[in-house]
């Protein structure tokens, strides 16, 4: 069994058979209508091929030694410094999630980390952090970053260099705070100990040709959302076959039906489930009075007050969704502002972005251990700072 399956039922699986059963239970009982519910089960079946076929990928890239030949790359980079080191990891998160999202960065990005403190013999908490909250706060600039960045664009009507143009200065800004935190926080001497770090070797491989078609298919992932118009799950898919195929031929003892992440797919239905119960009785008032009407800054520092908020309760995209609909439709800077909360500020609780669930799967399964009680509380500190910074930095550019 690897290292990082524990034995008996984490929280978050407790938590996700939990919502899974209250949202069915809502649908038995009537107290959320048929209809939406199966509109929201339609909505989500292509993200759940996505989480399956984007974790299976992302294992078996693992057991190829994709990420530890990338994470050498970087230590070996760093020369031993540390501050070096740090800069490179939040270029490389930042770069990762701008351009592609930030589900692919919590998935393919999080193992390089863990790898990195793996091959370097330092602490991997720190370097798994710096994914997870880049993930989230670096998603603001580009609609391709984050789904609800889609989702925003189109009821404002910003072409990708249109929002590139509007969220420049807000993405700086929502970076900027988490790298204060991250090495207050995480990164700092006294948090590490360590001086220096002694870079590693060059990397070897145990098998060339399941490393180059590990390689290539996360190369053909990457370059299909990038270049191509084609759906993530489909991209995703793809690429697990492929992967998953090569295992067959090479080393068919690593193909187990634990590479697929259960809990995340049982998860994701039932948080839709709630969150749409929820929304159907009262939710919606409730986010109108919160968020107002002025397109000002105090209504927007209100609209992402409420979107933060709403997100780490929740979650963000469905925060987001029930968020637009309360916002005014020619309040434009009032729903950029709720972007920010629902991108930057889900960094407190274990669910409250799907790149944070994706994220403590991988440090789970890595080894990983994660304390709750620091994650929360630094997390609460970065979300009201950089939702704040960030959104500040709107209203005076915009």
């Amino acid at each position: 069994m690897s290292a990082g399956v524990r034995q008996g039922l984490h929280p978050l699986d407790w938590l996700a058979a939990g919502l899974l059963a209250v949202g069915l239970l809502s649908v038995a009982t009537g107290l959320l209508p048929t209809a939406p519910a199966g509109d929201a089960m339609e909505r989500i079946g292509p993200l759940l091929v996505f989480l399956g076929s984007v974790i299976v990928l992302a294992e078996l890239t693992g057991k190829a030694q994709v990420f530890d030949v990338v994470a050498t790359w970087v230590a070996r980079a760093g020369r031993g410094n540390y501050l070096l080191l740090f800069g490179l990891c939040v270029l490389f998160a930042s770069v990762t999630t701008i351009t592609l999202n930030l589900d692919t960065t919590a998935v393919l990005l999080t193992p390089v980390m863990l790898a990195l403190a793996t091959r370097v013999g330092i602490a991997a908490v720190p370097l798994a952090m710096t994914t997870v909250w880049l993930a989230n706060t670096a998603s603001l600039l580009l609609p391709v970053s984050n789904l609800t960045n889609l989702l925003a664009a189109d009821r404002v009507a910003l072409s990708p260099a249109e929002m590139a143009v509007t969220m420049w200065a807000p993405q700086l800004a929502s970076i900027a705070v988490t790298m204060a935190c991250l090495w207050a926080f995480y990164w700092r001497r006294g948090r590490r100990d360590e001086v220096r770090y002694t870079p590693p070797p060059a990397p070897k491989t145990d098998d060339p040709v399941l490393f180059r078609v590990c390689a290539l298919a996360c190369a053909g992932f990457l370059l299909a959302i990038l270049l191509a118009d084609v759906p993530l799950w489909s991209a995703s898919l793809t690429a697990a076959l492929i992967v998953v195929v090569a295992f067959a031929l090479r080393s068919r003892a690593d193909l187990r039906l634990s590479l697929m992440p259960w809990r995340l797919l049982v998860l994701v239905p039932g948080m839709f489930l709630v969150v749409e119960t929820v929304n159907s009785n009262g939710l919606h008032a409730l986010l109108t009075a919160a968020i107002g009407s002025d397109n000002g800054i105090v209504g927007m520092l209100r609209s992402a007050g409420v979107g933060a908020g709403v997100s780490n309760v929740l979650n963000n995209l469905p925060a987001y969704m029930a968020g637009e609909a309360a916002v005014p439709e020619a309040n434009h800077h009032q729903l950029l502002a709720l972007l920010i909360g629902v991108n930057v500020g889900p960094v407190v609780t274990p669910w409250a972005s799907l790149a944070t669930l994706l994220w403590f799967e991988r440090c789970r399964w890595h080894g990983t251990s994660i304390d709750l009680g620091r994650f929360l509380g630094t997390g609460l500190v970065l979300a009201v700072s950089a939702t704040l910074a960030a959104t500040t930095t709107l209203a005076l550019v915009a």
